[in-house]
């Protein structure tokens, strides 16, 4: 076995603290003065979480940006960034899921590259060639870093990728440049709380999609292999915690450290499979939320590849505590246990609108590393009527 591990472009995080408290010292030790908040809508209007984060920053806070739509779009992704740039600010903080999250990371690449258009973003999307190489166009570094403080498991803040939608063409494209990574990510389990049990239970089926594939990669790497069956064992437990008991805290933070677990391998170019893939066309496409996307289509996925992994999709269900069980079965079960959906029919993705989702597919990288080969749209067809 021979192999490089290459640690992520992050400070560090921090874990178990109160989000203001540990916010304004990381803002004081990066030396920012002008710091720009993302701040989720909902978060902003019905919690008293943005007022917390304004009394903890002071006059260090220079904007709070309210405005980012689901799947990032190109339109508010631009508008933020002029206004951060306006702002003159120094630092990005973001406090909301993974659309604040993944806003954060195309701020930073609008501001240090120009863009200033929606337009403008389209000479850095990835392309997918016919034989499934990504193509990423040369990008500079980002011109802001950030301070992400998430309330969701969908774990994008641990990445250097995002994903952000063009709602012109219903198309969700992929960025990515190795500083578009926050520098810091803040854990409070406390403030999730406020998020809605359906997003953090269903983010958390997203992370544990993020280390079934892992586990079962093409590429896998043992680093990751260690931290994907913890990441699981850790999800498993607290999310059914959670759902017993919405004020368990302890549990709350289990599920934080586990999606954490679960994208090491994603820091190190472990490539996902076709549930990653498929999903991102459904969300951009078809408006799926990203955690139902990983309900629906990662027991299917596994089901598809089992000749191909396996012994590795039997060390996932012993991580998951049913050994000797079907993955996919044991995804499944889970799914329906924290009662989530389980079909594309029921999270309104119409019959008619599967051909194009299935030929979109074909342009997303991880459909082209899924352990078993997927040949063209009429493969990943097959999947999407399994799911629906």
């Amino acid at each position: 076995m021979q192999g490089i591990h290459r640690f992520p472009e992050m400070d560090r995080v921090v874990y178990g603290e109160a989000f203001d408290t540990a916010c304004a010292r990381e803002t004081e030790r990066l030396g920012a003065r002008a710091a720009f908040a993302l701040v989720s809508a909902t978060i902003a209007r019905e919690t008293d979480l943005l007022e917390r984060l304004r009394a903890g920053l002071g006059n260090r806070l220079a904007g709070v940006w309210t405005r980012m739509g689901a799947h990032t779009p190109r339109p508010d992704v631009v508008d933020c960034a002029n206004a951060a740039r306006a702002a003159g600010a120094d630092l990005l903080v973001t406090l909301g899921g993974g659309s604040q999250t993944d806003a954060a990371k195309m701020v930073g690449l609008c501001l240090g590259n120009g863009v200033t258009t929606p337009a403008g973003l389209e000479a850095f999307a990835a392309r997918i060639e016919a034989d499934g190489r990504t193509v990423r166009p040369p990008t500079a570094p980002a011109g802001l870093r950030a301070i992400a403080i998430p309330t969701t498991l969908s774990a994008g803040e641990y990445t250097s990728f995002a994903g952000c939608t063009d709602p012109e063409r219903g198309v969700k494209q992929s960025f990515g440049q190795s500083l578009m990574m926050p520098r810091v990510v803040i854990l409070d389990p406390a403030i999730t709380v406020h998020t809605p049990e359906w997003l953090f239970l269903s983010t958390g089926i997203r992370a544990v999609d993020h280390a079934v594939e892992d586990l079962c990669a093409v590429n896998a790497a043992p680093f990751s292999d260690g931290t994907s069956l913890h990441a699981l064992r850790l999800l498993t437990r607290g999310l059914r915690a959670v759902k017993g008991d919405p004020g368990d805290i302890v549990a709350r933070l289990d599920c934080q450290l586990g999606a954490w677990m679960s994208v090491v391998g994603s820091q190190n170019g472990v490539a996902k499979g076709a549930s990653h893939g498929i999903g991102h066309v459904l969300g951009g496409t078809a408006g799926v939320a990203h955690g139902y996307t990983s309900c629906i289509m990662l027991p299917h996925v596994l089901r598809y590849n089992h000749a191909l992994t396996a012994e590795r999709q039997a060390w996932a269900a012993e991580a998951m505590g049913r050994p000797g069980e079907a993955a996919a079965d044991v995804v499944a079960a889970l799914v329906a246990e924290l009662g989530l959906p389980g079909r594309l029919s029921a999270v309104g993705v119409p019959r008619d609108l599967l051909d194009r989702i299935a030929a979109l597919s074909m342009h997303d990288r991880w459909v082209h590393t899924n352990p078993r080969p997927i040949d063209g749209p009429a493969a990943v067809r097959a999947l999407l009527d399994a799911a629906w």
